[in-house]
């Protein structure tokens, strides 16, 4: 073999080596944040999860769903799939079991969702929601804006992971104020989940208020952190003492 023919062989074997370390490394990059995904949504593969549908508050049907909650739903079927599980929809007021057998995303406000309305009495015992016009935390109030000549008009949603602990899987909660701020923090958990990741852990309750930039004119695509309301979500809620004790 000649000085020549051994430079191209050698130059041939270089560059294949070359390739599959790439292919090795970019392999084991995508099945790390794959296992990160799955780890922090607590969906390994094969798993089944919760698809919790709100109903349509405006339909005078009590099986009727809005567009925008149908969009949100595919959508989170997407990122269901995306870490090898499968979804199971199942409507607000047909769903009787506790929390961490399965992962769930339980998506509108409790006035639509009769699964939204138990995880927020029990775990999130100070955020109420104010018919469709306002969330409270503690004593912060988060008000939806009118749109006008002079405002696009805001709105806001509620997105909160439950950890029920005992290594159980969590409950993902996305209450906004309307149909269309569901979809938006549905793009938002979606779009930032390895930040989250980092931010809250694997595991964990975490509990943020995010805003909806000008639904009517962005739709559910202009989406910003407002507040991480954590700790005064959870905090438990002050009763009166009953009368005649001091």
């Amino acid at each position: 073999m000649t000085d020549a023919v051994l430079n191209v062989v050698l130059g041939l074997l270089t560059s294949a080596i070359g390739a599959a370390a790439g292919w090795l490394l970019q392999t084991l990059r995508r099945r790390r944040r794959m296992v990160r995904r799955q780890a922090f949504f607590g969906l390994p593969g094969g798993s089944e999860c919760l698809l919790v549908v709100p109903r349509h508050m405006k339909s005078p049907s009590q099986h009727s769903v809005h567009r925008d909650d149908v969009s949100a739903l595919m959508e989170l079927a997407v990122l269901v799939n995306s870490c090898g599980a499968r979804p199971d929809i199942v409507a607000h007021d047909q769903v009787r079991q506790g929390l961490g057998r399965q992962a769930e995303f339980c998506l509108g406000g409790p006035s639509s969702n009769e699964r939204t309305a138990a995880h927020l009495n029990w775990r999130l015992p100070a955020v109420r929601f104010d018919g469709g016009s306002a969330i409270t935390v503690g004593g912060r109030e988060f008000r939806m804006e009118i749109a006008t000549a002079d405002s696009p008009g805001d709105c806001y949603a509620l997105l909160a992971r439950l950890d029920p602990g005992d290594g159980g899987r969590p409950v993902f909660v996305v209450s906004g104020l309307t149909a269309i701020a569901n979809h938006a923090a549905v793009r938002y958990l979606s779009a930032h989940q390895r930040e989250l990741a980092r931010r809250h852990g694997e595991h964990g309750t975490f509990a943020l208020v995010l805003r909806v930039v000008g639904p009517l004119a962005y739709g559910p695509d202009v989406v910003e952190l407002v507040a991480d309301v954590t700790d005064a979500a959870t905090a438990p809620v002050a009763t009166a003492a009953p009368a005649g004790t001091s």
